[in-house]
Formats: C-alpha cells, structure tokens, sequence
C-alpha cells in the first residue's frame, strides 16, 4: 500500500469543542445509567457486574450512532474520532462514578 493512501488522523481534532460535547454527553449518560442499574435490577448478576455492563452498552450505543449517522441519515456523517470522544465520556463517567462510590456509601 503506498504512503498516500494510507488515511491520516488529525490528533488534534480530538481536542475540538465537538469532541467536548460528545465526551460530555456520554459521561451523563454512563453516570445515570449505572445508577439506575444499581437501583433499579433485582437480579444479582446486574448488581454485580453493572459496571460491565454499562460500558458495554454505552460504548456500544455510542458505536451504533456513529455507524447510523455514516450509513443511514443524510444530513450527519459518522467519524471515527466521535466514537473515541463518546467512549472516553463513558470511561470518564465510570471512573468519576467508582471515585464517588467510594466516598459516598449510598451510591451503590
């Protein structure tokens, strides 16, 4: 494969006000999502493994809207460095979540 046509990422992009928002959205979203896991299932294998599984469908929801935006609706255009920004929101609000767990017993 020659040099040209390998695909060049701008690293800096992901340092966009764009890239905020994207990462702010999914942050909220992983917080309230793992708190309803945890309040809302009966089911012990959710309460024990509601961090997995919210990483899982957030990076996964995030993932699934950016391929829809490439492939379905006109008008948007799915990017790569928008997944990266959704799915470091979702790591983000994980870790800020674990922090807080720890510190504040009602949480979980």
């Amino acid at each position: 494969m020659p040099g040209k046509a390998i695909p060049k990422i701008n690293w800096l992009e992901l340092l966009s006000f764009d890239k905020f928002v994207h990462a702010g959205i999914f942050f909220v979203e992983q917080i309230f999502l793992i708190r309803a896991l945890i309040s809302l299932s009966d089911e012990t294998f959710i309460k024990k493994n509601y961090k997995w599984i919210s990483v899982l469908f957030c990076v996964s929801y995030g993932g699934s809207l950016e391929i829809m935006q490439y492939y379905v609706f006109s008008e948007r255009s799915g990017d790569i460095l928008d997944f990266i920004a959704n799915s470091t929101g979702c790591l983000a609000g994980l870790f800020l979540f674990n922090r807080l767990a720890k510190k504040i017993k009602w949480l979980v």
